[in-house]
């Protein structure tokens, strides 16, 4: 029972109002913990890259800092927990070291995205983000979502291809057969290639495989992780293995693949313009057709009551960093009257005869 200390120093009971004030407002604190407890869960329901689909806009995820806390991660290590690859963690943090960031070091993740302006069905892989988006049939119950990966495409001479096609079939465990290519480059070097690859560590698939259409092609997962978010392949792609093994067994044969290029991404966030610009894959600038597209798909949203820095949005393509940035309303003329400018009429009015 609550008690109250009078001057004297004796001790009394409160009154029956205070009592039942004190329990009320008890009750209704452990009411409202429970209440934010299951939010949190509820806010926290989602595996990491898996994200309810926008009802408005096109954006999700967010971006935030961690502080390394092991001395003997690296970036990369930081990168795959995070859902990251190599280039999405590097252009982010240009001022971190790759391989020793030093505990205590601040790193920014960049974990929101812009959904690419395409059909949101099967699989859709962004060669010029380096990321894959998986939009997983659900019952009428489900909330619809889009799951996010980083993933590896064909390196320079070896390009990814690009186009609509469909899954085929799903192997556990394949074995790799070394193409032309790979043993022409092997006995350039005096050496032999393998005519097969068994499964095992030594497996550049991995332990999971699934077919495309285009022949040949596969996205499959790796023994070497370290070149997820790079060109590494020779036009497959790749994914962390523990990712393509999540998706291995909801990816039905069938399933729609469709490979783009979009080196330039436009979101709307309540309204808020954003441009997320990658560097080209062909090592080149961005072209004038570009930013011409790019200003024709801003323009459309014209409508709304937007208008944009076109000086900004040039700077962004000159500068491609894949950071998403809002864009900057179009700036007021100015309307200031030049000193300079009126002095010359004052003068010339003085002057006159």
């Amino acid at each position: 029972m609550a008690l109250s200390e009078s001057h004297s120093g004796t001790a009394r009971k409160s009154p029956w109002w205070q009592l039942r004030t004190r329990t009320l407002v008890g009750a209704l604190a452990g009411w409202l913990a429970f209440i934010g407890v299951a939010q949190a869960q509820e806010e926290n329901k989602w595996p990491l890259g898996h994200y309810p689909l926008p009802e408005q806009g096109n954006v999700i995820g967010d971006t935030y800092r961690i502080t390394v806390e092991d001395r003997e991660d690296t970036l990369l290590d930081i990168a795959r927990r995070h859902n990251l690859g190599y280039r999405e963690i590097v252009r982010a943090n240009p001022d971190v070291s790759i391989w020793i960031p030093g505990e205590g070091a601040e790193v920014t993740i960049p974990g929101r995205f812009i959904l690419p302006p395409a059909e949101r069905t099967g699989i859709v892989i962004n060669i010029a983000e380096l990321r894959l988006y998986y939009y997983p049939e659900v019952d009428d119950d489900e909330t619809p979502r889009v799951e996010t990966y980083p993933i590896g495409i064909g390196r320079e001479g070896f390009d990814t291809p690009l186009g609509v096609t469909k899954t085929t079939m799903n192997i556990k465990n394949p074995a790799w057969y070394p193409p032309e290519s790979v043993q022409r480059e092997a006995r350039a070097r005096g050496e032999e290639a393998p005519s097969v690859v068994p499964p095992g560590p030594d497996n550049p698939l991995g332990d999971h495989a699934i077919i495309l259409g285009f022949d040949g092609y596969l996205i499959h997962g790796t023994n070497q992780p370290d070149g997820i978010g790079m060109r590494a392949s020779r036009g497959c792609i790749r994914m962390f293995p523990g990712d393509i093994e999540s998706i291995f067994d909801r990816v039905p044969a069938g399933t729609q693949v469709r490979i783009v290029n979009q080196p330039i991404k436009i979101g709307w966030h309540e309204g808020q313009p954003l441009v997320q610009a990658f560097p080209p894959l062909e090592g080149e600038g961005h072209s004038m057709s570009t930013l011409v597209e790019t200003v024709t798909r801003l323009n459309q949203r014209k409508a709304e009551g937007w208008s944009f820095d076109y000086e900004q949005l040039r700077g962004l393509l000159d500068d491609p960093s894949g950071r998403m940035v809002a864009l900057n309303p179009k700036p007021e003329p100015d309307k200031t009257p030049d000193p300079d400018y009126q002095g010359i009429y004052a003068e010339i009015a003085l002057r006159r005869p």
